[in-house]
């Protein structure tokens, strides 16, 4: 696997730009309850992307990609809790893996990384929600995560169509006080 991943940060952003816009459009159209419908177009996930970059930019996010020769394949979001009482505690969002490049081990190689920066960050307090029933909860059991249930109906797939959460989470370490 030649597969590289890379933490960006502001400045990188404008390269993996369009690579990270049509991997967001290869998962909403194969089904990714990611936050966007159907019609989701280009120019919506451009303007996602600049929503990205702007929280990137202030410190409450971090974003990796995972690429080969030049190609998007994968990328996770780290939300940075702002909070004063919450400061040990970051939100996993988007772990997207483009539909040619699945069962490589790209999202395994993205969750790795995003859990040693938490740590390093002194984020000892991971959570994310999944779509209840997807391929994505057994890779998260795999990593460690622990599931404290869901919501029914909480979001709707690019079908339009509600559908129940899972929510999972895992402690990388006590805060201290």
């Amino acid at each position: 696997m030649d597969v590289m991943l890379q933490r960006l940060d502001s400045m990188d952003f404008a390269s993996y730009r369009q690579g990270l816009v049509a991997l967001l459009l290869d998962a909403v159209s194969h089904g990714a309850s990611v936050g966007f419908l159907a019609d989701l177009d280009e120019r919506g996930a451009a303007e996602y992307f600049a929503q990205v970059h702007a929280a990137m930019t202030e410190g409450s996010l971090l974003l990796w990609v995972a690429h080969e020769q030049g190609r998007v394949l994968g990328s996770v979001q780290l939300s940075l809790c702002q909070k004063p009482n919450g400061l040990n505690r970051a939100e996993i969002q988007k772990l997207l893996v483009h539909s040619e490049a699945r069962r490589r081990g790209i999202a395994r190689l993205l969750m790795q990384a995003l859990e040693q920066e938490a740590a390093a960050q002194k984020r000892g307090l991971l959570y994310l929600d999944t779509e209840a029933g997807s391929d994505a909860e057994s890779l998260y059991r795999h990593l460690g995560y622990s599931s404290i249930g869901g919501l029914p109906d909480y979001a709707c797939g690019p079908d339009g169509i509600y559908r129940g959460n899972a929510i999972y989470y895992k402690t990388l370490s006590r805060p201290s006080a």
